[in-house]
């Protein structure tokens, strides 16, 4: 079952959806906890959405254009077995990031309005087996992020040409979890906590002359991985993500006091689900094919995440020879509707049909 399992590690690289679930990306797997021996590997996913729509027509009903751009998602990672039952690994990842803007020449509504979020982490863990069967894991998370966001078009009234720059901030958190293992049949339940991490954004607002910092803390989540041979040469794997995006508050002091305490985002808690079927087809290859959903969360947006809820397929390959292994998959999603909307009350400035992303990856792993 080694070829078989090893394909819950290629999801890692399209896990995140394209602008779906928030601002998730990486979906922030550990599955290099459970590689056997020592273990490295490189990985890069690339997501490509096509997100537009049109303002409502009672404004007019112009297009958007495209508002999604293209991002790539680098990752390293590294387990070194420490003893028969003490391991680590080190994780460096994107978990979270916003690539958003309305061109100025073509909605009158949301034209102009933009929102880049960067950010990269790093995960330390200690994993400790109890017996063949029952084991722990937990450790700290880095995570360094940044911001630039500007609200523009007639949906923003007043506010229209407002923009804030958030410097980067590193914060910390931490991450707790456990797994039982049946390894005759290549069985595994991994629960795993993340906490929240929170950061103090030097913060540069352009209606106020000096702004204090600006705390933002990135959403606690947790997941819930399994897989299990069903028969010779096949398993069936799935992961379940719930992420409290609605906790995710931007609101800069400028900004705050002239709206009433409102924040930049407006999202909603996110459960995303995976399930999935592999096989072995011989010592070198194996594949995959599954599928993944995230259920809407309601019409209404925000348009800095113009998109809600996705259904996607994907399709997984391992090919292993000697102490290496080459991971590859693709993924395409259909990225549900979505009414951006602005105002107090909400009120939906634009709609968003029939949009949807392809994502593809690839990793390469050496055991030493």
């Amino acid at each position: 079952m080694k070829n078989l399992t090893a394909l819950c590690g290629v999801l890692a690289a399209m896990a995140g959806g394209a602008q779906a679930g928030g601002l998730d990306r990486s979906g922030q797997p550990l599955s290099i906890l459970f590689e056997q021996g020592n273990y490295v590997e490189l990985s890069y996913g690339q997501i490509n959405p096509s997100v537009s729509g049109n303002d409502l027509a009672i404004y007019g009903g112009r297009a958007t254009g495209q508002v999604a751009g293209d991002h790539g998602l680098p990752g390293l990672a590294f387990k070194y077995q420490i003893n028969d039952r003490l391991s680590a690994a080190l994780i460096y990842d994107h978990a979270y990031g916003a690539d958003i803007e309305y061109d100025p020449a073509q909605s009158l509504m949301l034209g102009g309005t933009m929102a880049k979020v960067d950010s990269e982490g790093l995960t330390a863990l200690l994993r400790y087996k109890f017996d063949d069967r029952w084991s722990v894991h937990g450790g700290l998370r880095v995570s360094k992020a940044s911001a630039q966001v500007r609200l523009s078009g007639a949906a923003y009234g007043p506010l229209s040409g407002y923009s804030v720059d958030l410097d980067d901030d590193t914060g910390t958190g931490y991450v707790i979890g456990g797994a039982f293992e049946i390894p005759d049949i290549a069985l595994r339940v991994a629960l795993t906590y993340f906490s929240k991490v929170e950061h103090k954004f030097d913060t540069v607002e352009n209606i106020a002359p000096v702004s204090p910092s600006t705390v933002v803390d990135t959403p606690q989540a947790v997941n819930l991985d399994f897989q299990t041979g069903v028969a010779k040469d096949t398993l069936v794997f799935g992961s379940v993500r719930w992420a409290e995006w609605s906790d995710f508050i931007v609101s800069p002091a400028a900004f705050n006091a002239a709206t009433g305490g409102a924040s930049l985002t407006n999202l909603r808690d996110t459960t995303t689900y995976t399930l999935g079927v592999g096989r072995k087809f011989n010592d070198n290859w194996s594949g995959s094919i599954f599928v993944t959903h995230e259920p809407s969360t309601g019409r209404l947006v925000s348009p800095l995440a113009p998109t809600d809820g996705y259904t996607g397929i994907g399709i997984g390959a391992v090919y292993t020879r000697d102490n290496m292994k080459i991971s590859m998959g693709a993924r395409y999603l259909e990225l549900g509707n979505a009414d951006p909307e602005t105002g107090t009350p909400d009120t939906a400035r634009a709609e968003m049909r029939n949009n949807h992303a392809v994502a593809v990856g690839v990793k390469v792993g050496f055991t030493f």
